[in-house]
Parts: structure tokens; C-alpha cells; sequence
């Protein structure tokens, strides 16, 4: 039985609302409170399988001290066929009718650990990160907001995967706080800028690829190929300080706008499990050139949905849904694009999407457009408005892909802001 079979079963319970079941398996970086060493586990319903544990008693062929590394990047580098061979055996650990891990309780008292009681570590080093731009609902928005609606995509963007290179060691994995940045502002009444915490703190809903086979330098990773690099998705917010980036990004692009942080999800979901939800992207017009032209649908329809909470209330203001499916250029289109120039990649590399916004305001995926750059502020349940993020606002994200009865999901990515530090 194929590990995306639907009709597969675990011995662990797993709701279908719940985002990891055993069709799921995502990796990560965690820690516990009795064993504080990070360690890479699987993610099984409300459980962390701790793959550590299951390697001492035998039962993968991959050398403990890997998964006791502290990171999934000397796991990741030992190639696609151990990637694959471990989610197999992971999987059939985990059957309902297997009883090496279900019949055996001291094992499972070791190795499965409530999510709960674990910490949750960023799940690679980050070697680079590359950021895209590659939602053209988003980038048509912001082209009406800032220059001229009758011309709001330049005339690159239908023809290259737009991108910068951020700043990796900026990079944490969801549940970390982040100050307001500081920098440069250029206030609309004034000819000079001020300095001074940023007034328009923005999110931006993404995913990211996590790429796991590199390229050597001057090898540029052929679009049919692509998907063979990457080893993994996980969900991205590339949080934004707008009127810093309004006024530093002429001529070359964001810099400390960007640069204060990039959150992402604990949990790496493989490509393999994400692959009965390949489907079609957006007719390309015109078309690419041929070095950007795909063979094959490189699409994923992955539900996303983004909420806000307050310092003072609880409640979960819903701020977008929307789906990845809509996006113009895809992973592959990008990280051919980002190679062909010769540049190399290095397992642990970060690429993010972009904003992913869909045709509808409720689907924009950031303050800029849900509230046209802060005129038409949002109403939360506890009557408060909001035009951009606040000191106290927990930003949170969510996606999954619907499976027949049950989900392939990311869990979350969440940050809260805290005031400007000094």
C-alpha cells in the first residue's frame, strides 16, 4: 500500500480535521524538557515520533547521531532515496496492523511523545534565502496602489520570476516574538526622512521550498527536474515594514524593511505527501521562454487562512483565506530561474513564494491590500480597527491540503510583535 493511500490507517488516533496523518508524516526539530537535546521527529496526529529513539532500537538504517544533530540538514543530505526509504519504514511503523511499535509499550512510551510537551526548533539551518514575488493578484495591487492601475505589472513580471536574496540569519521558526523594527521613514508632509519605529507593520502569507539536493556552481537545475531538489514545503510570513520598504527599495530593492525577520512553520511536509494534490497553475500569457516552459502540472492546492489576535481578547479575527493554487509562477519556474544563471544552491536554501493573494478582497494575502495601504481599516469582533499591525498583535497561519476524509496540513506559523526595543 502506497504512504499516500487514504484508506491507510495508523494505530495512533488522528481526527480527520487533524493536519498530520499517517498519508502526512512532515519533519521537524524538537526538544523535550526530560531530554532537552534536539532531535528530529515526525509529526503523527497529536504526536512527535521521535526518530532517535526508533533508530537505537533498530528500526531505521540511518545513524542516530543524524537524527540527533539538531537540525534536518544532515538528515536531508544524504539524498531523495533516504528521504523516501525513511518515510516508507516511518509509515509502516505506523500502520494499524503492525504490532512492532504498537505491541511493544516501553518503545512506545520512548518514541512517542505528546506534541504538547515538545519544543519546537527551526527545522533547518538555513543556508540562503531567496524571496519571490510571484502572486500576479498581488502584484497587480500593489502596481495599482503605487503607480499606474492601466500598467500595474511592470513589463518583466509576465516574462521572469521576480526575487531578491533576504537575509537567512533572520530566519525562526514559528512561536518566536519579534520586535517592531526601526529605520528610515519618509513621512508624506516632510522633504526628509525620520527615524523611528515603523507605523505600517505589515504580514505577508507565504509558503517556502526548502531545497535538499543542491546544484554545483554553473549548473543550472534544468525545470524538469526541479521538483528532485526540493525536499520539502513549509508555511512562510515574510513580515513586512511597508513605509520602511517605500522608502529604501528604489533602486535596488527591500533591505532593513525585510530584514528583521522571516517566520517559519516547525513542520517540513515532503513533496511526496503533497503530491496527489499537484494540479494545474494559471494559464501563462505570454508564454515563457523555453527554459521556463513546464512539461507537467507544478501546481499544489493548498487552503490557506490567516488570523489576527489582540493583547487584550483571544478571539480569532479572520483576515483572508486563499490558495496557493493561484499563483502564477511556480517552484519549479523559480528555482530554474534562480539557477540558470549558475548560481548554486545548498541543501538548507529557503525560497519563499511571494504574497499569495487571490481575485477577491478577502482573499489578499496581506494588510497592504486588505486594507489598500491602511484607507479602508478592518473591524475586529471586539470593535477595534486595524490598518496595520499593532504591539501585541499575534499574527497566525494555517494550510492544509483536502484529502478524501482526511488532511495533509502544515500546522501553523505563528508570531506575535512587540514594541520597538531602545
Amino acid at each position: 500500500m502506497h504512504t499516500n493511500d487514504p484508506s491507510l490507517k495508523s494505530f495512533i488516533a488522528v481526527s480527520p480535521e487533524s493536519h498530520f496523518p499517517i498519508q502526512n508524516l512532515p519533519f521537524g526539530i524538537f526538544s523535550t524538557v526530560a531530554d532537552p537535546v534536539p532531535r528530529v521527529g515526525v509529526a503523527i496526529g497529536d504526536f512527535v515520533l521521535d526518530l532517535a529513539a526508533l533508530e537505537d532500537a533498530d528500526l531505521l538504517d540511518v545513524p542516530s547521531e543524524i537524527f540527533r544533530s539538531g537540525s534536518l540538514n544532515a538528515f536531508v543530505a544524504l539524498g531523495h532515496a533516504t528521504w523516501r526509504a525513511t518515510r516508507d519504514t516511518i509509515s509502516q511503523l505506523l500502520r494499524h496492523d503492525n504490532p512492532v511499535l504498537r505491541d511493544n509499550p516501553a518503545l512506545r512510551a520512548e518514541a512517542l511523545l505528546p506534541q504538547e510537551q515538545a519544543t519546537m526548533h527551526l527545522p533547518m539551518q538555513i543556508a540562503g534565502y531567496t524571496d519571490f514575488y510571484s502572486s500576479k493578484e498581488h502584484a497587480t495591487n500593489v502596481g495599482c496602489m503605487f503607480r499606474d492601475p492601466a500598467n500595474a505589472l511592470l513589463p518583466n513580471w509576465l516574462h521572469i520570476p521576480i526575487g531578491y536574496n533576504g537575509r537567512a540569519s533572520s530566519v525562526v521558526v514559528s512561536g518566536t516574538a519579534l520586535h517592531r523594527p526601526k529605520g528610515q521613514l519618509k513621512l508624506p508632509e516632510s522633504d526628509n526622512p525620520v527615524f523611528g519605529p515603523c507605523r505600517k507593520l505589515d504580514f505577508e502569507l507565504e509558503t517556502g521550498f526548502l531545497i535538499g539536493q543542491p546544484n554545483a556552481l554553473g549548473e543550472a537545475i534544468d525545470i524538469n527536474v526541479a521538483d528532485q531538489h526540493i525536499f520539502g514545503m513549509v508555511l512562510l510570513n515574510d513580515w513586512s515594514a511597508r513605509d520602511l520598504q517605500q522608502w529604501e527599495y528604489v533602486p535596488l530593492g527591500p533591505f532593513n524593511s525585510k530584514s528583521f525577520g522571516t517566520s517559519i512553520s516547525a513542520w517540513v511536509v515532503t513533496m511526496e505527501a503533497l503530491e496527489p494534490f499537484r494540479v494545474a497553475s494559471p494559464e501563462q500569457q505570454p508564454a515563457p521562454l523555453p527554459y521556463l516552459q513546464q512539461q507537467t502540472d507544478n501546481g499544489y492546492d493548498i487552503a490557506l487562512e490567516v488570523t489576527l489576535k489582540t493583547a487584550d481578547s483571544s478571539a480569532e479575527n479572520i483576515l483572508c483565506k486563499t490558495n496557493f493554487k493561484a499563483m502564477y509562477w511556480t517552484m519549479a519556474q523559480q528555482l530554474a530561474h534562480h539557477t540558470v544563471s549558475g548560481c548554486n544552491t545548498q541543501v538548507g536554501d529557503l525560497m519563499g513564494s511571494g504574497t499569495i493573494s487571490g481575485s477577491t478582497p478577502d482573499a489578499y494575502g496581506s494588510l497592504l491590500e486588505l486594507t489598500w495601504n491602511g484607507q479602508k481599516p478592518i473591524t475586529l469582533v471586539d470593535g477595534t480597527q486595524r490598518t496595520f499591525i499593532q504591539d501585541g498583535d499575534e499574527i497566525n497561519m494555517t494550510g492544509w491540503c483536502q484529502g478524501d476524509g482526511y488532511r495533509i496540513g502544515f500546522g501553523c506559523v505563528t508570531g506575535k510583535i512587540l514594541p520597538a526595543k531602545g
